[in-house]
């Protein structure tokens, strides 16, 4: 009959191979058991295969690991501050960001003073450059100009959103394509569409090593972007369904984009079907625990004030109902200590990139 191995509680026997089912407590007999890209596991000895963390079935309850975006920009932020002392080192000036803020929008405000904050804190030297919301296109296209011209600058970042008589994609576009730490330069764009080494935009990046450091893996898997943004979902989409590879190698996922006309009904047939979501379409809790399946990877991008009632106050929260949803997801992003966090450090690392002229 052969030597027996034991596979997650099952015995088996040589000669055989078994895979486990996630969500079903039991194994089915196949040819081979894949375990990543091209390798296949046959069984000649014994063998005791131990998953560290089973997916709970309904009679088996757990709570998500929580990513904590924090935790890693810190790390980003390490390597980037050893990056920027290295690169004096050699002689080379300090990496300078140069922060165009149109307005008075106190989000806007708020995410300048945390770039600001955290570039200081890196050794990144940095300007904010505060233009009324009456500045006319051709000021701010003026100002650029001066920008893209100075060699002292390495990164330019114009906050978003700007007021409705400005063109977005226009002053987008008259960023140096190899000083825009945004990635949003239609030369960017193109490039990441391409895979070929681009700069990622920073929120795209930041799920994308969010998703890498954590170790979640994207081969094969079936991915919902909820939100088709040009600045975030699509090059969320573009990162995680590319071929690995490539010059710029993405995740070898299958991508649906899901958005703001896609049916409620059809929206929750693709997410209960997803092994990852990520949301980024703007609406507070609109992933909830219904919509989703066990063991799910689900990181939210969202960002919304909403009041609270207990407080009298208003309160930061994302997409999804995190308190639902991370009862039956396998890993799961807070809002706010996410995304955001890491979205900064991504940027740090694009101002770096930019003073070195090295694309990724």
């Amino acid at each position: 009959m052969g030597v027996a191995a034991s596979f997650l509680g099952f015995r088996i026997s040589t000669g055989s191979t078994f895979i486990y089912h996630r969500n079903m407590a039991m194994a089915t007999r196949i040819i081979s058991l894949p375990l990543r890209r091209n390798r296949l596991l046959h069984f000649t000895g014994t063998y005791t295969v131990r998953r560290k963390h089973l997916l709970c079935t309904s009679a088996c309850r757990h709570e998500a690991t929580i990513i904590s975006g924090a935790r890693l920009a810190k790390q980003i932020h390490k390597e980037v501050k050893k990056d920027v002392e290295s690169w004096i080192s050699l002689g080379n000036n300090q990496p300078h960001l140069s922060v165009i803020l149109v307005g008075e929008n106190p989000a806007s405000h708020a995410y300048v003073r945390n770039k600001i904050k955290a570039a200081v804190a890196v050794g990144i030297t940095s300007e904010v450059i505060l233009r009324p919301s009456s500045v006319s296109q051709e000021e701010l296209l003026d100002l650029t100009d001066k920008l893209n011209k100075n060699p002292a600058v390495s990164g330019i970042l114009v906050q978003l959103p700007v007021p409705e008589h400005i063109d977005e994609r226009t002053i987008c576009n008259a960023v140096a394509p190899e000083k825009d730490v945004d990635g949003f330069h239609i030369i960017n764009i193109g490039r990441l569409c391409l895979d070929q080494y681009s700069v990622i935009p920073a929120t795209a990046g930041a799920v994308w090593e969010m998703i890498k450091r954590t170790g979640i893996e994207t081969f094969g898997k079936n991915v919902v972007v909820v939100g088709r943004s040009k600045n975030v979902g699509m090059p969320i989409s573009m990162l995680l369904h590319t071929d690995g590879r490539h010059e710029r190698p993405g995740g070898d996922a299958t991508v649906t984009v899901t958005h703001r006309f896609t049916p409620k009904e059809q929206l929750k047939i693709h997410t209960q079907l997803a092994d990852i979501i990520i949301v980024a379409a703007g609406i507070p809790n609109f992933i909830t625990g219904d919509m989703v399946k066990e063991g799910v990877v689900v990181i939210d991008v969202g960002i919304n004030h909403i009041d609270d009632p207990t407080t009298g106050k208003t309160r930061l929260v994302g997409d999804v109902d995190f308190e639902e949803v991370k009862k039956k997801a396998s890993f799961i992003t807070p809002v706010p200590g996410g995304v955001g966090p890491m979205t900064i450090a991504m940027l740090l690392k694009n101002t770096v990139l930019a003073a070195k002229k090295i694309l990724h």
